[in-house]
């Protein structure tokens, strides 16, 4: 089947993303922050969202929302006064919530405190010390190879205080308090993949939404700081969700050459499951499911024990399973906009499933409908009508028992649920269900 006959058109296009990108890309973000706000904010400026702060040192289940995390310079200058490295060439080039410090040091000494990837010499690593109070720099490893003997001066000039943690919420109200859930994180420094790509296909697509006149569901999309974010989401609205959620997605990862790649929910066979993959599996999209696992975004807060959301992820190539993956060189070359473009096609057709899907009662119980005197059936022999679309009416029909939904009445017959749009509405207009 053709994809893009299969799959809605979008408001967004691929330069309109990456403009968006270049604004966000130098950014610092953290899990607490000033860059993390102005993110936010920026974000904002496609689909309006609402902020949440959450003080330092608020218990959310088993966890504590720690100090707030600001940078204003961090490097490394050599014994002979040369940069080694500087945060304002490479934002990670400082270990994200690394402690102030003002030294010199020996060599011997500061290589504790230097991270490089000795299997990818011209690439930095992204590293991370939020809940234990620590310093560090990353950079490339032929240049920390190279460093000669002699005495170092490090300068990190941050702040960690007693602050808020920040994440943003945009609630589009349907008809129905059932809800469907985007979530995806912006907590990273200057990524690409692991990061912006998420955040640009959430904000995009909760713009397309907002332009539905009708909806069935109101939708929730989160932007968080990964982990501690999610978990302070629950933590205000776990009881809701458990009675409220009927689908949910991460994304993250949405932005390389890959294909989509769908990751269950821990139930395995959920309405967002199954939505996902009807959608790429009937409609014959080049695609990969994997079961749900802990290693991962997420999904391991929603999916825990006390909540068992009916929430899966998508991404393409997942986190981990390409080399450039929390490194400087997960950058704008690494991902394209038309992959991200169609990965939000790819969620908002997810959408219009979950907006189709209903258990319809055919009200012509007995026998088939004469479907001839509502102009749902030819008058006569015509080679150009579409039999396949009649016999899918037919089979719709046939199986709309009140109890069996669109998802399943497509699969049965190997069709997307996308297909079935059309014929629910003509239907509804014969009066036939």
């Amino acid at each position: 089947m053709n994809e893009s006959k299969l799959l809605p058109g979008l408001l967004v296009n691929p330069a309109e993303l990456e403009k968006l990108f270049d604004r966000l890309w130098p950014i610092c973000r953290s899990i607490t922050g000033d860059g993390l706000r102005e993110s936010l904010h920026i974000l904002s400026e496609v689909q309006p969202m609402r902020m949440h702060e959450i003080p330092s040192g608020s218990r959310v289940f088993d966890w504590e929302v720690p100090k707030e995390w600001n940078i204003r310079e961090a490097w490394i200058k050599g014994p002979d006064g040369k940069m080694v490295c500087d945060f304002r060439e490479n934002n990670l080039h400082v270990v994200n919530y690394s402690s102030p410090i003002k030294a010199r040091l020996p060599l011997s000494a500061l290589k504790a405190h230097l991270h490089s990837i000795p299997s990818m010499p011209e690439a930095i690593p992204y590293l991370t010390t939020y809940y234990k109070e620590n310093w560090g720099f990353c950079l490339r490893d032929n240049v920390k190879q190279s460093l000669p003997e002699g005495e170092y001066e490090v300068f990190i000039d941050t702040e960690l205080k007693a602050g808020s943690m920040s994440y943003g919420e945009i609630f589009l109200p349907g008809r129905l308090q059932d809800e469907i859930l985007f979530s995806t994180y912006v907590c990273h420094p200057s990524m690409a993949n692991n990061e912006l790509s998420g955040p640009l296909a959430a904000i995009f697509l909760a713009r397309e939404i907002a332009a539905i006149p009708e909806r069935k569901y109101s939708y929730r999309f989160v932007f968080l700081p990964e982990t501690i974010g999610a978990i302070a989401l629950l933590h205000r609205l776990g009881t809701h969700f458990k009675e409220h959620l009927k689908a949910g997605y991460v994304l993250t990862c949405c932005g390389d050459r890959g294909d989509i790649t769908y990751k269950h929910s821990k139930r395995g066979d959920s309405l967002a499951d199954r939505a996902a993959l009807n959608l790429l599996e009937k409609g014959q999209l080049a695609h990969r499911g994997i079961p749900f696992a802990v290693g991962g975004s997420d999904e391991r807060q929603y999916c825990s024990p006390g909540f068992n959301l009916p929430v899966g992820s998508i991404m393409r190539t997942p986190y981990q399973q390409f080399a450039e993956y929390h490194t400087s060189a997960d950058n704008k070359d690494f991902i394209s906009f038309d992959q991200l473009q169609e990965t939000i096609r790819v969620c908002l057709g997810i959408c219009q499933i979950l907006e189709l899907n209903e258990s319809y009662q055919n009200s012509v119980a007995f026998c088939e409908p004469q479907l001839g005197k509502r102009g749902l059936y030819p008058s006569s022999v015509d080679p150009k009508f579409d039999r396949e679309n009649l016999h899918r009416l037919l089979h719709f029909l046939a199986f709309a028992d009140g109890n069996t939904d669109v998802i399943s009445i497509a699969n049965h017959r190997n069709d997307c649920a996308l297909q079935y749009a059309d014929i629910v509405k003509q239907c509804r207009e014969a009066g036939l269900i």
